[in-house]
């Protein structure tokens, strides 16, 4: 963002530019924060677009029945402002639960709900310890002479994608490729045609997974996604667009989101040792370590999109009908209107539950439980198995994670035992 930390008032006339790197992604939002509750911006190739960065304004946006998710309602888009070949398309344009308004998001949400069940999460948990144990136990394995393993690429990365995949019926040939294809959708450094380049292949390799799925269905997501609806009509059930678009929303979210929390959290833990000390002391629970990550740095950073059907007025701005809209989450997570002036403290005995991190509204994450259930497990193993973990390098000096929607580091050196003072 050009010079977030310009005092001059800010007007539609003269937007900031968003980072596409997210090389200071906190600083940013807070700059933005504290300008006004929703600023204008400009995103890649010069699109312009506002976002809302203060907790209850945005808390307010996401449930406000006159914004919608579908690219319909994108202006810019619909008069042609906006390149064929653009880096955001992915968020604007896969069809699924995330860019469907009204009735069409009901019926998709609820064929996803019926077979993402509460049942079904909750049986992974013995998969999901299992697995985090044999990673762990490999885990040393991954150090270098000095001792130093990079924890994202090693623990953090193959544990939900590991659950993710397994739950959607994805087989692991397919796995290390899918995760760095999410990761070009989801980041805003990569180039337009990469971008939707990236978009292709993904589709092709989960409609060969459909497929497989199709000739034998199994006790997996997609299957049950192929089935859900019949009892319905044929008119309930998924489109193969439909289905292709949902697994991978379900795949991104299920990994990258997850993946980014536990690194996040470590980091957090790792920077604070007294609230460590707490935890592991078992005078706070794991949970509330998980839910103060997620406010305090949460793995998203700031989403698109959404989208007024008529102009609205947000705290005395007015944001245009057909407006792209994003949510500024790592803003509102530190707000100090609702969080007090230590907001900006990671404090892991704050009266948990009222964060953004997850959305707010028709559009909250219906995978939420389960990343909740997944991120716990993966922290409460970890320091089970190494207390003494620390960062192999100063917290500032790990290199973040390129774009501004995702939160989080690229990479985790820590020891995980280290010598003794």
């Amino acid at each position: 963002m050009s010079d977030p930390r310009d005092p001059r008032p800010l007007d539609p006339n003269d937007p900031r530019p968003l980072d596409p790197t997210g090389a200071a992604l906190h600083a940013d939002a807070a700059a933005l924060r504290e300008a006004g509750a929703v600023c204008p911006v400009t995103l890649p190739d010069g699109v312009p677009a506002m976002i809302v960065s203060r907790y209850r304004e945005l808390r307010d946006f996401l449930a406000d029945p006159k914004v919608a998710k579908n690219a319909a309602h994108f202006a810019a888009l619909q008069e042609g402002r906006v390149p064929a070949q653009w880096q955001l398309n992915a968020f604007a344009l896969v069809k699924g639960m995330t860019t469907a308004d009204g009735d069409d998001h009901r019926r998709l949400r609820g064929l996803a709900t019926k077979a993402f069940t509460p049942r079904r999460v909750a049986a992974l948990r013995p998969r999901i310890e299992e697995l985090a144990a044999r990673l762990l136990d490999a885990l040393p394995g991954h150090a270098d002479a000095d001792g130093v393993a990079d924890l994202r690429a090693a623990y953090a990365y193959p544990l939900p994608m590991g659950v993710i995949c397994e739950l959607l019926g994805v087989g692991p040939a397919h796995r290390d490729r899918l995760h760095t294809l999410s990761h070009q959708l989801v980041s805003t450094t990569t180039g337009g045609a990469e971008a939707m380049a990236a978009q292709r292949e993904t589709y092709a390799i989960l409609a060969r997974v459909v497929a497989e799925r199709r000739a034998a269905p199994g006790d997996d997501l997609t299957s049950a996604l192929i089935a859900a609806g019949g009892s319905d009509g044929e008119e309930a059930r998924l489109s193969d667009e439909e289905l292709t678009g949902t697994l991978l929303l379900m795949l991104v979210a299920g990994h990258e989101t997850t993946l980014n929390l536990i690194v996040n959290a470590v980091r957090a833990l790792s920077g604070h040792p007294d609230q460590l000390a707490l935890v592991l002391a078992g005078e706070v629970s794991w949970d509330a370590v998980v839910e103060e990550t997620l406010r305090w740095d949460g793995p998203v950073a700031n989403f698109p999109f959404r989208y007024p059907i008529t102009d609205l007025v947000v705290d005395g701005t007015t944001v245009p009908r057909g407006t792209a809209v994003l949510a500024g989450y790592a803003a509102a997570g530190r707000d100090p209107r609702e969080y007090g002036p230590d907001a900006g403290r990671f404090d892991i005995t704050r009266p948990a539950g009222r964060h953004l991190a997850f959305g707010h509204g028709a559009h909250y994450c219906l995978g939420a439980p389960l990343a909740r259930l997944e991120a716990v497990i993966a922290l409460r193993s970890l320091y089970a198995a190494h207390p003494r973990l620390t960062l192999a390098v100063p917290d500032a000096e790990l290199p973040p994670l390129p774009g501004f929607v995702g939160n989080s580091a690229a990479a985790l050196p820590v020891r995980l035992d280290p010598p003794a003072a």
